[in-house]
């Protein structure tokens, strides 16, 4: 293993450590009551939870239906034929439309295509590539601006979906790169 990997794996093994270490001893520093701030946080950041749990269940049960009931293959089918199978194919297009929706879900549907066509497939490189590039926009948005209050959101939809939709382009142009 080179020299540059063995680093990188160092810093990936004690950049949090380091990371907390720094935040307690700034803490002890300035004199704070370091643990009395943390309670606060971890009280305020339960609170969050329990604020967001409904929504979050209820998309999680919106994005069980559509792949337990079939209309997720039929709109990826449908996608495949409007779009082709040489832009986009078939196969990667529930886990785009999932991915909007829910993480898990979409992890769940790429594990699925590393089974069936292998992790360093064109399918496995494309799919493994849209999760790192693209965002569980509707996710993301549900649980910010209801625990923020936001009503008028005004372009962070179409903003967000565009950026989604160039993460999903970039990773099937840079996967014909790399397999």
């Amino acid at each position: 293993m080179c020299r540059f990997m063995k680093l990188l794996l160092f810093l990936s093994n004690t950049i949090i450590p380091i990371l907390i270490f720094y935040i307690v001893g700034t803490g002890l520093l300035q004199k704070q009551n370091i643990y009395e701030q943390f309670i606060q946080g971890a009280e305020d950041g339960f609170k969050t939870v329990i604020k967001i749990m409904p929504t979050l269940i209820g998309l999680m049960v919106a994005v069980g239906i559509l792949r337990a009931s079939g209309l997720l293959d039929a709109v990826s089918a449908f996608f495949g034929k409007l779009i082709g199978e040489k832009i986009i194919p078939a196969e990667i297009i529930p886990v785009f439309v999932v991915r909007l929706f829910s993480n898990s879900a979409a992890t769940g549907l790429v594990l699925d295509l590393f089974k069936k066509y292998g992790t360093d497939s064109m399918l496995g490189t494309i799919a493994s590539i849209m999760l790192s590039s693209t965002e569980t926009v509707f996710y993301t948005m549900s649980i910010y601006f209801m625990s923020v209050k936001i009503k008028k959101t005004r372009w962070t939809l179409g903003g967000a979906l565009l950026a989604t939709a160039a993460g999903a382009a970039a990773s099937i142009v840079i996967a014909q790169y790399i397999v």
